[in-house]
């Protein structure tokens, strides 16, 4: 379910990133005036209306904001904005299934069909479905995503049944194990099987053991509400020829991959809880950013990523038509990252500014 922004620009809800060099950090501090020059870039050159960032380095923590938060207005984007996260959904859902791994709930490396009798392919693991290794057709490339196509179903209630109904429909896309490929199906495919060890929905199982834990008091699942409560930026992109609004959809269409609302510094509360081991047991902990050699920079709902100059960071991102999202951290959760955007209804190339991004905040 990725936007132009992700699709350009970050590649993150559907790819994972490129790995190269050897981690380190540099400690100086973020130039904020680099940072809004790369924010203006991305706005200015029409690759989003709004966009929103937090930044932490150490002690030194600030927002930014570049673009206006409604079509033909001068509002600014809010700093303190909801936003649907997208993808980044799947790594609270991994998070989950972590944590019941280790209250041994549940084996990472048992076929999903252990606790789902003949749901999927019963040579699929749980572990291959949290690292999109299961082969299972992604369920979102069967589906109208096109701005002309998607305001046909943009409010259509989806159950997870007929999203995994449009994967299991084709063959997989390879032997179970044998390859990486980013597929949302998976997702769904995990939050059934938190609410078949659960016994609730897992839309309760990601507020009573992350959200409330946390506070995360403006981060929900939103189910079949299709309108964001709270300060929010509006999103828009063209159909038939003529700019439209698409803030308010029915995002069950994502569900366990990517329904998710949230704000920067909620997303920012999670990932350091995340990567300073308060939500996970040192087992799981390891698990959700360990990699192989099937796929080396996806871990289990975690992106790993190492840039040019060495600075090993991992997180997730997201898109949703209407919002394209980042979430970053380093491992010591020293410097992290949060990027909102929203879509407008013009198309541009922000060129390098989020590799400029990038490069300021972890470089």
């Amino acid at each position: 379910m990725g936007i132009r922004l992700v699709a350009t620009v970050t590649a993150t809800s559907l790819l994972a990133l490129t790995t190269v060099g050897v981690a380190s950090a540099d400690t100086s501090s973020v130039d904020r005036k680099v940072v809004q020059q790369a924010l203006d870039q991305i706005t200015q050159s029409g690759a989003a209306l709004g966009v929103q960032a937090r930044v932490t380095d150490g002690r030194q923590r600030f927002t930014a904001g570049s673009g206006t938060a409604e079509l033909n207005s001068d509002r600014p984007v809010p700093q303190n904005g909801r936003y649907r996260v997208g993808s980044i959904t799947k790594t609270f859902v991994s998070t989950v299934t972590l944590q019941l791994a280790g209250e041994g709930k549940v084996d990472l490396d048992a076929p999903v069909v252990r606790y789902l009798p003949g749901l999927i392919d019963g040579r699929i693991t749980v572990r291959q479905v949290l690292q999109h290794t299961s082969g299972l057709f992604n369920y979102t490339n069967a589906l109208p995503l096109s701005p002309d196509e998607f305001e046909q179903i943009r409010y259509k209630n989806w159950s997870p049944q007929e999203l995994l109904a449009l994967s299991t429909s084709k063959p997989l896309d390879f032997e179970p194990g044998t390859q990486w490929n980013y597929s949302n199906t998976n997702y769904v495919v995990a939050g059934l099987l938190i609410e078949k060890i659960t016994g609730n929905p897992y839309e309760k199982a990601v507020e009573q053991r992350i959200l409330k834990p946390l506070r995360l008091n403006d981060t929900e699942v939103p189910g079949g509400k299709v309108g964001i409560s709270g300060p929010h930026a509006r999103a828009y992109w063209t159909v038939a020829g003529k700019p439209s609004e698409i803030t308010r959809l029915n995002p069950s269409v994502a569900w366990a991959a990517g329904e998710m609302i949230s704000t920067t510094r909620d997303l920012d509360t999670f990932v350091t809880a995340l990567s300073s081991g308060k939500l996970l047991k040192p087992a799981q902990q390891q698990e959700i950013s360990k990699t192989t050699a099937v796929s080396p920079e996806y871990g289990l709902g975690l992106q790993v990523q190492t840039l040019p100059c060495g600075t090993k960071v991992w997180g997730h991102g997201g898109g949703i038509p209407g919002y394209s999202s980042e979430m970053m951290t380093t491992p010591d959760s020293k410097k992290r990252f949060e990027l909102n955007a929203t879509s407008g209804p013009t198309e541009g190339n922000p060129g390098g500014a989020f590799t400029k991004l990038l490069t300021e905040v972890f470089c």
